[in-house]
């Protein structure tokens, strides 16, 4: 049986996730205006091993988000998946924090691949955010993007237009009444959602 530490530092949430096979067995999630991941991570790990009576030696593996994202979030998370992997032999997994959005919004929502583009968002500061389009078999690389209403305008109106994640909250009102595009609120890249990515 696969036991998965899960890791997940690269924005302002700092979440983990203990999972079994594919299940998760136990989460921790917090979200600050700044960054306390130093002080939380760790406890974090501590209290899922223990809600799950799991003990660190058993551990098969510990997935990581490896972004984009905050430079100080992503060293924390990184830092701690590679001295916890390295004292116990085991592997790392990186997974793409905009990945784990798009694993987070598929389980909560009923979307068509096929007939739409996924825009998870990561906030990169002013009217910056880290995205990449997500349609039915093609996920291409992360990139920089501006958002503006030239932006929108130009984005291909035969298909819905999915924007989520902090990148989008922040810019929501730039969405509003634009027919092919849906911007869906409260979408993170929870550690849960990282489970099947990386047991996969």
């Amino acid at each position: 049986m696969a036991c998965i530490l899960h890791l997940e530092t690269a924005t302002h949430l700092c979440s983990v996730a203990l999972s079994r096979d594919g299940v998760v067995l136990a989460t921790r999630d917090h979200t600050s205006t700044g960054f306390s991941h130093a002080e939380k991570l760790n406890v974090f790990i501590d209290e899922v091993l223990k809600e799950a009576a799991v003990a660190m030696k058993d551990l098969s593996a510990v997935a990581v988000g490896i972004g984009p994202g905050s430079y100080t979030g992503l060293r924390i998370g990184l830092s701690a998946a590679k001295g916890l992997c390295y004292a116990l032999d085991i592997p790392i997994i990186g997974i793409g924090t905009l990945d784990t959005m798009v694993a987070n919004l598929l389980s909560a929502h009923s979307v068509s691949l096929a007939t739409s583009c996924l825009w998870p968002m990561i906030d990169a500061r002013r009217m910056e955010v880290f995205t990449q389009c997500v349609t039915e078999g093609e996920t291409p690389e992360p990139m920089p993007l501006l958002l503006s209403p030239e932006w929108v305008a130009g984005l291909d109106k035969s298909k819905q237009h999915i924007v989520f994640g902090d990148g989008a909250d922040k810019a929501a009102d730039l969405f509003k009444n634009i027919p092919h595009v849906r911007y869906i609120a409260g979408i993170a890249p929870y550690a849960s959602s990282m489970c099947a990515l990386a047991h996969e």
